[in-house]
């Protein structure tokens, strides 16, 4: 983890220090592309899994439960921040 993190790191730095040059500057496209045969790539290894293909249900059901706790979890953050940090001068 540690080792990913660290090239991402210099990858920001090295982008950082030469984002200036022109033709690095025209990556855009070509990282999109990048990531979508990755994603591709992902879906690949995931549908040749007999494990997860099985047992997609049930990985689905869990998947809709965090994003369902996470998305209430946001909400009620968000709606907290609003009420304690953002009032104005008259409201109670």
């Amino acid at each position: 983890m540690f080792t990913i993190i660290g090239f991402m790191l210099t990858g920001i730095t090295l982008g950082y220090l030469f984002r200036n040059i022109a033709w690095l500057q025209k990556t855009e496209k070509s990282i999109s592309l990048t990531i979508i045969l990755l994603l591709f790539l992902l879906g690949t290894s995931v549908g040749s899994n007999q494990l997860i293909v099985n047992n997609l249900a049930t990985f689905g059901g869990q998947a809709a439960i965090l994003a369902l706790s996470a998305t209430c979890g946001s909400i009620l953050a968000s709606w907290m921040v609003l009420r304690f940090f953002f009032r104005k001068g008259g409201e109670q």
